[in-house]
């Protein structure tokens, strides 16, 4: 496994709606900050999610409200241990309502192959 495996294999649990999926590809003390610094009502400290207990619960927070995601990757660059991807994250709410934003995703690789760290940068 090459660490620039990890955001096309997360994408696409996400994609998928695999929850079970997208949470094995992650060390069990892995963290999530999506987006880097918190955001209203996901990560209010902007500590992140720690462990796949919270990562689960973070799954499940924002996959309530949406009826489908999609990813249009521009640019993947795997360096050392770590991957960088910039992509347009387009979102189909339930109610029908489509948003994309773009984003820069840093994917760190574990010594086993899982996601250690996954840091989301966006607005």
């Amino acid at each position: 496994m090459k660490p620039e495996d990890l955001p096309m294999k997360s994408m696409g649990a996400v994609k998928a709606g695999d929850r079970a999926g997208w949470l094995a590809l992650f060390e069990d003390d892995a963290v999530v900050e999506d987006p880097v610094g918190g955001f209203d009502p996901w990560d209010l400290t902007g500590e992140g999610q720690r462990g796949k207990e919270a990562i689960g619960k973070f799954y499940d927070m924002f996959s309530a409200s949406q009826q489908s995601l999609d990813f249009e990757v521009h640019h993947l660059v795997g360096c050392g241990n770590e991957a960088a991807c910039f992509v347009t994250m387009t979102i189909t709410m339930k109610d029908g309502t489509v948003r994309a934003n773009k984003m820069i995703n840093i994917y760190k690789m574990s010594p086993s192959g899982k996601i250690a760290s996954l840091r989301s940068f966006w607005n």
